[in-house]
């Protein structure tokens, strides 16, 4: 399949108000499709199910999903970008939207002096206007600019359309295998990746390791946490830590799911009152922002190692199931001829209210500047 039918293809079935999902694996050139075949709405049921996953960050609702068996499979292996335009956006806020984050900023350091909780991730949105609405072509941008990041165009008729380039992986398993990425602090990338960290970016970044250790012991053998190093995101560089482990038998995905989700990351530390604080006072619905989405449950194949002593095997290859979900970050909502875009940070008790703004500020142009 070409580039250009694959994409028409999508365009058919979006204009036909069909729901269906197309991504693209950091590091990887394939872009992936599931054509939903009706428009109905399935729900997870206890993460048992196989099919694409869409989650919010209130874990107490529901998750949507896209199941392989009511949807088409489409791969298509490289992407022509010669219909990418990037053109320039507008970069302003109000003055009443700063005045505002800052405050919120405030009452967050206020409560975790207070000692309600260690650590809170409060966030905001902005709406900007689109020159050009097609979903399409924002994605073939997403693609174009982020090759390290998790890129994604996901609609359904009855919940709405989503893009997104995250850089953060909330879980990877493969058949008992799992993995899960610890990401927090935020600078912007001056040319080099050698930055000293503030004790406020390096605190944050041990609260998110320190809570998933913590959390997956009681499901998992043989735990390693790997060294935190700076990586970089788009013109961001963040602290990320690799914690990796072997699932117990007893140990199911939705448990594991319901213990991790929503991290420190995206709500807080301890999780509860991070989140009622987060519910009560930043003033809108996050919806799908700081959730989560991905493949469930897909079978996969693994070859065994080859080698003088297993010739013989190579050809009995190994089915297992694989789960590979990211956060919803450096995302945004398509509504008509605007884009809302959503953006956070974590606040601790070292953090300074207008910095926390100045963040969010170069968080938003990760995504404008595509627009």
């Amino acid at each position: 399949m070409t580039s250009e039918s694959f994409f028409k293809r999508i365009e058919t079935h979006y204009g036909h108000q069909l729901p269906f999902v197309i991504y693209r694996k950091p590091r990887e050139t394939n872009v992936q499709a599931l054509l939903q075949q009706t428009n109905d709405l399935h729900l997870v049921n206890d993460f048992t199910e196989n099919g694409f996953v869409f989650a919010p960050f209130d874990d107490a609702e529901s998750s949507v999903l896209m199941p392989i068996d009511h949807s088409e499979s489409l791969i298509v292996s490289a992407v022509s970008f010669n219909d990418v335009v990037t053109a320039p956006t507008n970069t302003g806020f109000s003055d009443e939207e700063k005045a505002q984050h800052i405050l919120l900023v405030k009452k967050g350091i206020s409560a975790i002096n207070e000692k309600y909780f260690e650590k809170v991730v409060l966030s905001r949105k902005e709406t900007v206007p689109l020159t050009d609405a097609s979903p399409l072509s924002i994605f073939k941008n997403l693609l174009k600019n982020y090759p390290l990041a998790f890129v994604y165009c996901w609609y359904h008729p009855k919940v709405g359309l989503w893009l997104g380039a995250t850089p953060e992986t909330l879980i990877k398993i493969h058949g008992d295998q799992l993995s899960i990425m610890a990401l927090a602090g935020t600078q912007v990338y001056k040319g080099s990746l050698d930055v000293i960290w503030k004790e406020k970016e390096q605190d944050e970044q041990k609260y998110v390791t320190d809570f998933i250790v913590d959390t997956l012991k009681p499901l998992v053998e043989s735990l390693h946490v790997s060294g935190t190093e700076t990586v970089k995101a788009g013109a961001l560089l963040h602290l990320k830590t690799m914690v990796s482990a072997r699932l117990k038998a007893t140990a199911t995905l939705k448990k594991l799911i319901s213990r991790i989700h929503p991290t420190p990351a995206v709500c807080g530390l301890p999780k509860d009152p991070a989140k009622q604080f987060i519910i009560e006072h930043e003033n809108y619905n996050r919806a799908f922002y700081t959730g989560f989405l991905g493949e469930l449950n897909f079978e996969t194949t693994k070859l065994p190692r080859t080698g003088k002593r297993n010739i013989e095997n190579r050809a009995y290859a190994i089915t297992q199931k694989s789960t590979q979900l990211y956060v919803n970050l450096r995302c945004m909502q398509l509504k008509e001829t605007q884009a809302i875009i959503y953006v956070g940070g974590g606040i601790t008790a070292h953090s300074k209210a207008e910095a926390e703004w100045e963040e969010t500020v170069s968080k938003s142009l990760t995504i404008k500047n595509i627009l």
